[in-house]
């Protein structure tokens, strides 16, 4: 059976099907592990910022090692990568589950950010590779609506295993689904051999680069993320950003004279690699913050039930679920140019109107259709923009440039949230209120929503930068034709 699936005409579909698996796992952990923090602070006696460190650990480690992580597929093979990486992935799930204290959990939680990064990294590589250049954005845009949906089950499945079983469910749920994962991966995922990239005579790892980017990453994240609690202009936050200005410098260094490097810096010469990744980078940076900002002012300042807070943020998420599919296809069809400008001008136009309306008791309606703009921006950009990066790129590349856009939207988001918080609570602190998100209350209303609307209004000026950069980048009425997507060896699309 497994060899007619491997000569199928739709095998490009098994393919997909079998990393959407392990990507709806990975997205459902992620938000179900959210929902659990109070009980588990519960359990261990501890406080929030400490058991903080269960996500923070886990989103650290993937950045870091997302990169290393990708071009290591593209040198030893991508399925390696996939299945081993899924291997640690539910085996440190079950360490989490079993773990007697909060030190233990936070280790799991880092190991099993190191089997996330394998899987992220190779699984979008492998897609991509499997599907012609006339279909990467459908295949992109398909793989959007995956990590959709798992946004939208993650906490509502979460929050029923801790109610029901207690939060270790939570782990736990994740090791049947993940072996059956593996064990499929193993039998329909195909092997391959890369070779060298154009110029390259043969690929060695570049452990130079991994260290370099791995420092860099650490200090820029740790900083962006503890900026607002121990002050910017505090010695540490002063060390750290001068540790992240170094290791950055010494990889660019590095990675220019590397004869294999980890991520050619080379490639940013071409306009739709350097301008696309810029553009994803400022379309994230406006647009994360309203996900973690939003909660507080539906619960803290409307007052309403955190389960109806999870019910209106449902159709935001339903519309990538929707529409990342159909603005893939449209890429395929007619280029990326108008996709990715007009999906950045709507998601701006909402944040706009959101910071000229806003209100202590602005009608939820009003909100939700502005977040599903927002949203449907964000579906109208991504896959489009995705496509535009991967077309200008040797296949042999494919893992480490996939990797570098979602190590692109992970580092942005840390980035937006961290701008957005120290935007609002400035604003807080101004008008004579205790600078801190702990403090939003219905009494303090006013100076909340004040500091939310400046956020806003910064939110959507970033998004005007990357409409800029997504117009001078251009486009192509139609992506150049690739007839083997088998093949590891294609040269890279023309831009």
């Amino acid at each position: 059976m497994i060899s007619r699936i491997k000569t199928s005409p739709n095998f490009k579909w098994w393919i997909f099907s079998t990393i959407a698996i392990g990507t709806f796992l990975s997205v459902i952990d992620h938000g179900s592990v959210q929902v659990a923090l109070p009980s588990i602070e519960r359990h261990f006696g501890a406080d929030l910022p400490t058991v903080q460190w269960i996500v923070v650990g886990y989103a650290l480690a993937i950045s870091v090692l997302i990169l290393p992580m990708g071009r290591l597929g593209d040198i030893i093979g991508r399925k390696q990568v996939y299945v081993a990486g899924m291997v640690i992935f539910v085996a440190a799930a079950g360490l989490a589950g079993l773990s007697p204290n909060l030190g233990s959990l936070i280790t799991a939680k880092i190991f099993q950010g190191v089997g996330s990064a394998m899987v992220q990294s190779a699984g979008i590589a492998m897609v991509v590779s499997s599907f012609p250049g006339t279909e990467r954005g459908k295949a992109l845009g398909t793989h959007l609506s995956v990590v959709g949906a798992g946004a939208v089950a993650g906490p509502a499945i979460g929050g029923l295993l801790v109610s029901v079983f207690g939060w270790q469910a939570v782990f736990f749920a994740n090791v049947p689904i993940g072996i059956f994962t593996i064990i499929i991966s193993a039998m329909v995922l195909p092997l391959d051999k890369p070779e060298p990239a154009e110029g390259e005579a043969r690929q060695r790892f570049d452990w130079g680069g991994a260290v370099f980017s791995g420092l860099a990453l650490l200090a820029f994240l740790l900083v962006v993320g503890n900026g607002n609690e121990l002050g910017w202009k505090s010695g540490v936050m002063v060390s750290g950003a001068a540790a992240a200005v170094i290791a950055g410098v010494a990889f660019v260094w590095w990675e220019l004279r590397s004869p294999s490097p980890m991520l050619d810096i080379r490639l940013f010469k071409r306009k739709l690699v350097s301008l696309g990744v810029a553009a994803g980078w400022f379309s994230f940076l406006g647009s994360s913050a309203s996900r973690f900002m939003m909660p507080f002012y539906l619960q803290r300042v409307l007052e309403m039930e955190p389960w109806k807070v999870g019910l209106l943020l449902i159709p935001p998420a339903l519309c990538m679920v929707v529409l990342g599919p159909i603005t893939g296809r449209l890429s395929d069809r007619f280029g990326w140019q108008g996709l990715t400008v007009g999906g950045l001008s709507l998601s701006a136009a909402a944040w706009f109107v959101m910071a000229t309306t806003l209100t202590e008791s602005s009608p939820v309606l009003l909100i939700v259709i502005l977040l599903m703009c927002q949203s449907t921006g964000t579906a109208l950009f991504n896959s489009p923009n995705n496509s535009s990066i991967l077309s200008a790129v040797d296949r042999a590349q494919y893992g480490v440039v996939s990797a570098l856009t979602q190590l692109v939207r992970n580092s942005a988001n840390v980035t937006s949230i961290a701008i957005a918080t120290t935007v609002v609570v400035a604003t807080m602190g101004a008008r004579g209120v205790e600078p801190s998100l702990d403090a939003v209350s219905p009494a303090v209303a006013d100076a909340f929503v004040a500091g939310l609307r400046w956020a806003f209004w910064m939110m959507g000026g970033l998004l005007l930068v990357g409409i800029s950069l997504a117009v001078m980048r251009g486009g192509r009425p139609k992506p150049a034709q690739e007839t083997r997507p088998e093949s590891i060896t294609a040269g890279p699309a023309s831009e």
